[in-house]
């Protein structure tokens, strides 16, 4: 079975970028759709980006041009590179397995614990 862990967070000032991993071990990730999220605190979870296994992308209009995802079949690894960071950006993000066509996580599929990324204004 597929499991995800998440890396790549940390502290980063508004304007600067950060790019975050998402690998898979147990199993190929080129099987599954790949959605990042955040979760800020007193927010809801938030669906950021999504990449599907032919490489079809999909964003979040709060950050379309400025993060861009990006799979790697090869080391079963799925990025989100963030450009251009605000403060709203700060959040822990996380990835999962979703099915492409409703966006949705499979439960199945254990996501990992996430990373914080915050950035300082």
């Amino acid at each position: 079975q597929v499991q995800l862990v998440e890396s790549g967070g940390g502290l980063v000032q508004a304007g600067g970028s950060l790019r975050l991993s998402c690998a898979a071990s147990g199993s190929t990730l080129s099987i599954n759709a790949i959605g990042w999220y955040r979760r800020a605190p007193g927010k809801q979870r938030e669906l950021v980006a999504s990449i599907n296994p032919g490489g079809v992308t999909n964003y979040a209009d709060s950050v379309k041009g400025r993060f861009t995802i990006s799979r790697d079949n090869a080391k079963n690894t799925v990025y989100l590179q963030m450009n251009s960071l605000k403060s709203d950006d700060t959040a822990v993000y996380y990835c999962n397995a979703i099915a492409w066509a409703t966006q949705k996580v499979l439960p199945w599929v254990p996501g990992g614990q996430g990373t914080q990324v915050t950035v300082s204004s």
